[in-house]
């Protein structure tokens, strides 16, 4: 019996908890959507990382066709000169490959220049949620575009708009 009380009040404890806690959801993918900065800093990187992929490509088929011209000649070059030319082929693959990784890499430029561009936005926005979060006294807010386990959230507690009307972008 004693066990049974202890139960009941803990549950009752837990579930008077849960209870006053407030939470909301925004949807970060519909919010950054709707700030046009952010937009126009996407398709920023999206030209500088298309022309960044062309030079790329280019210095790649460059290789390839010294690698091709290699293979036709092959039969007619010495040893000596076999050597030379898988050597410059190899030095050739790996500058492309060093290329590759300063425009791309986990510290490459097209990071730095997304980082540059997008963190402000960010902080706005995150900003924004802090102070929604403070005038309607909530204690969490889930992002449900980057939730894969909401499967239904109300539209009553979604503050996405409050958020953009926050950051003066107002539908």
């Amino acid at each position: 019996m004693k066990k049974l009380i202890v139960s009941l009040c803990l549950f009752a404890g837990i579930a008077f908890g849960l209870n006053a806690q407030k939470f909301a959801m925004v949807d970060m993918e519909y919010i950054m959507k709707n700030i046009p900065s952010y937009e126009t800093a996407n398709d920023q990187l999206n030209q500088i990382s298309k022309k960044w992929q062309s030079d790329v490509d280019a210095q790649m088929q460059d290789v390839q066709k010294m690698y091709k011209n290699y293979q036709t000649e092959l039969v007619f070059l010495s040893d000596d000169m076999k050597t030379k030319r898988e050597e410059e082929i190899v030095k050739k693959e790996k500058e492309v490959q060093e290329l590759k990784r300063k425009y791309f890499g986990p510290e490459g430029e097209l990071f730095k220049k997304r980082q540059s561009l997008m963190k402000p936005i960010q902080d706005e926005v995150y900003t924004a949620i802090q102070e929604v979060s403070k005038e309607k006294d909530l204690d969490l807010v889930f992002d449900k575009s980057s939730a894969m386990s909401v499967i239904f959230t109300s539209p009553k507690l979604d503050i996405s708009d409050l958020v953009l009307q926050k950051l003066g972008y107002s539908k």
